[in-house]
């Protein structure tokens, strides 16, 4: 079976997409024969083979410097690759231009088309951008995203989703075919570790007293992180030294740092981490991983943090509660930052490292990726035997 991953949310810097298809790489290296091709854009254009995975870069113009997302608009030379590779499925992994090309190349090359639907878009952006207009705009704009999410993902052989909860959202919306397919981890790299990770926190400067908190991920509206901001402020009025924050990730709110880091004296910033091995470490030295998303769609990060023993505190409410095994009733009920400062000065007093054993042990059996992905790979196999090449 030879797959085609066609997406353009991709990045040196991007976060969960990018993961999924790494991992997805890894599995088809040493539990598969079957072939895969990455389409994905880049500074220049491009083929590399790594394996059984061989990537194609299509030149597009950068949409945001601190993301580095890239707008996939040569959708000729997209054309170009699938006419050249003939793969068994084209996988879309993102809602907009080039799923519409994937739909079509498809239909042209007798090839059966899966859209995954990573992040719910209408929900995330529309929603968010046009509250300030009254309720009447919203919801006219919202009924507009409901039926194009409905026109474009009933065309897709299949439409692949994150969560239940989110599949039964766009079965009401009018998509009929969709599967849940789990995100994961790797428990070899994602695991509690012996002791505290003391040498992390020396590493990076880090007060050994203080609660450590982390948050990983963009710095950006749809990930809540001014909330993050704020909330943390709070915590540091009422309990002077006993919290420390580091931010691991880059975005457009990267300007709300410095005068986070000025008014607290208790805030560390590092960029981007690709290295997994280093990034587990970041999430075992820290006491308590802060997620303040409202819209998550899973909640790859969270699960990360679990994995290493890290427990989780956030704001209730969003399609990432059901991969939470820790007590929700510690979360926030509100997303405001009185109520999430809250909760995270009441989650700090609990017994945090028993919490984290259980959860790590949870997480470590369900969501290992080879699982996640021989789900996803059956799928596969069931679309392409039951696809109608007439």
């Amino acid at each position: 079976m030879k797959i085609c991953d066609l997406t353009q949310f991709y990045s040196p810097v991007s976060g969960g997409v990018k993961r999924y298809l790494a991992e997805k790489t890894e599995y088809l290296r040493t539990h598969t024969d079957d072939r895969h091709v990455l389409v994905i854009p880049g500074e220049t254009t491009g083929v590399h083979d790594d394996g059984p995975t061989r990537t194609y870069t299509i030149r597009s113009p950068l949409v945001s410097r601190t993301s580095r997302y890239r707008a996939l608009l040569n959708l000729p030379a997209v054309e170009r690759v699938l006419e050249n590779e003939q793969p068994d499925i084209i996988e879309s992994g993102d809602p907009y231009q080039i799923a519409w090309k994937a739909l079509a190349s498809g239909r042209a090359l007798g090839i059966p088309v899966v859209g995954f639907y990573h992040s719910h878009f209408p929900e995330a952006f529309f929603r968010s951008t046009f509250k300030f207009f009254g309720e009447t705009a919203e919801r006219m704009v919202m009924d507009i995203a409901r039926r194009y999410v409905r026109s474009l993902y009933r065309r897709f052989a299949r439409t692949l989703v994150p969560s239940a909860p989110l599949g039964a959202l766009l079965t009401d919306w009018g998509v009929g075919n969709v599967a849940t397919v789990d995100l994961g981890v790797d428990p070899v790299v994602f695991r509690p570790g012996e002791k505290p990770e003391d040498s992390a926190r020396g590493e990076f400067g880090l007060p050994p007293e203080a609660k450590l908190l982390l948050y990983v991920g963009r710095l950006s509206p749809e990930k809540n992180t001014q909330t993050l901001f704020a909330a943390f402020h709070r915590l540091c009025q009422r309990r002077p030294g006993r919290f420390h924050l580091l931010i691991v990730g880059d975005g457009q709110q990267r300007k709300l740092v410095k005068p986070l880091q000025k008014k607290t004296g208790a805030v560390t910033w590092q960029p981007y981490c690709s290295d997994r091995a280093q990034l587990a470490r970041l999430y075992r030295a820290a006491d308590l991983f802060v997620h303040p998303g409202v819209q998550e769609t899973f909640g790859l990060v969270t699960l990360e943090s679990q994995a290493c023993g890290t427990p989780v505190v956030g704001i209730r409410g969003s399609y990432m509660d059901r991969i939470v095994y820790s007590d929700l009733g510690h979360w926030a009920a509100e997303n405001n930052p009185e109520s999430l400062a809250d909760a995270i000065d009441g989650m700090s007093r609990q017994d945090l490292r028993a919490i984290g054993r259980r959860s790590s042990a949870i997480v470590a059996e369900r969501y290992n990726w080879p699982r996640v992905f021989d789900r996803l790979f059956g799928i596969y196999r069931e679309v392409i035997t039951g696809f109608d090449r007439g």
